[in-house]
């Protein structure tokens, strides 16, 4: 026996104890998921996880494998998380309103940490406590980047991001990053919107003649704007961050647009309320993390798929939703970077992954497709 064989025996009796012990680990994992079914506790504990992570990775007397060795462990967890789930048939644990009965929910919440791009009173915000709780460890950055770089890095475990105004539609820079990470979404959040015009404590429209905001909160507001054109518009990165400004700035000629709550965090004045000409104005948040995650009362799908520039291809895509009887929500189209008047398609329709018809549809997509990608299976939020 030469060396290469001897060190490959060596492997295949490692490999032996490996497979020996992830089958001991796994029945434990179910006799922990039985306890869980029995006492209502949900299958997500990030302190537990983190712990373990810890506390393994400290016995390594090679260093140099840390990271690897945490890839490793979550990925077993994940497996683990898995199988519990399919022996527990509850309520998804991204969405802990659904668990506000549960007394396991401050458990669960005080270990989570949120991502959201904005400051404290932002509409981000107010998606990120909506579907998490206040009571979840929140974390914010002034650029929609910034969450994805966060997730990318461990330093949070979801984010919260706006993908769509029922005013004005998708929001391009968030759509593009998604794909650019290659992240999922595992849940949505709509929010009702309000905006409205503030300033410091005594000012008056009079006074005002300049105005910071979001490029959307423009858009949204754009026939109040009209009727005041000496208002100059100031992009801003975000309507909190520009309640923020107006308040740092003290100046009685600038003003900014932004939620009540805003207002009321950095104690301005509202002059002009509700000022947004569409009085039903919502925004769609969407729940971004690192893996895909799924249950049986997921009922939405979102995918990008591209079609080849061949007569009838976009059609071969959209007609398996009529045919597998799914109910197709949105269609929306993004240029390709460095493919002039070519478009990447994201598609949101009704469904589950364990669905056949489902399945049947995706493997339509896919064939017909020169690129797919599953961005999401969640439970859709209705307002």
């Amino acid at each position: 026996m030469n060396e290469l064989d001897k060190l490959r025996n060596d492997i295949d009796e490692i490999d032996k104890e490996l497979v020996a012990l992830f089958e001991k680990r796994m029945e434990k994992v179910i006799e922990i998921g039985e306890f869980k079914k029995k006492n209502n506790v949900p299958v997500l504990n990030q302190s537990r996880e983190i712990e373990v992570i810890n506390k393994n990775t400290k016995r390594l007397k090679n260093k140099d494998f840390v990271n690897k060795a945490k890839e490793f462990l979550n990925k077993m967890m994940e497996i683990s998380k898995d199988i519990q789930r399919k022996n527990i048939n509850n309520k998804p644990e991204n969405d802990l309103s659904n668990h506000k009965n549960n007394i396991h929910l401050d458990e669960v919440a005080n270990h989570l940490r949120i991502g959201y791009q904005g400051e404290p009173g932002s509409f981000s915000q107010e998606a990120l406590i909506e579907h998490f709780t206040d009571k979840v460890k929140m974390f914010n950055v002034r650029e929609f980047e910034g969450v994805f770089e966060l997730i990318e890095k461990g330093e949070i475990d979801y984010g919260v991001l706006p993908i769509e105004n029922s005013s004005t539609g998708g929001i391009a820079e968030v759509y593009d990053l998604l794909k650019k990470y290659g992240f999922y979404i595992i849940g949505e959040r709509c929010i009702k919107v309000e905006h409205n015009l503030v300033a410091l404590k005594n000012a008056e429209i009079k006074d005002i003649n300049q105005v910071y905001s979001h490029p959307q909160a423009f858009k949204q507001c754009s026939e109040f704007l009209k009727e005041h054109p000496r208002l100059k518009r100031i992009p801003y990165k975000n309507t909190a961050i520009s309640a923020k400004y107006i308040k740092e700035e003290q100046s009685k000629n600038k003003a900014a647009i932004c939620s009540k709550k805003a207002a009321q965090l950095y104690d301005l004045e509202i002059i002009n309320e509700n000022i947004n000409y569409n009085k039903h104005n919502h925004t769609r948040f969407m729940i971004i993390g690192k893996r895909l995650e799924y249950n049986d009362i997921s009922n939405k799908i979102s995918i990008i798929t591209t079609s080849a520039h061949t007569p009838g291809s976009l059609y071969k895509i959209l007609e398996s939703f009529t045919q597998n009887n799914l109910n197709m929500m949105k269609i929306e189209s993004r240029p390709i970077v460095d493919k002039s008047w070519e478009y990447l398609f994201y598609i949101d329709f009704s469904g589950n992954l364990n669905d056949d018809a489902v399945k049947q549809s995706i493997e339509a997509i896919k064939e017909n497709s020169t690129y797919f990608r599953l961005l999401g299976n969640y439970q859709s939020h209705k307002v």
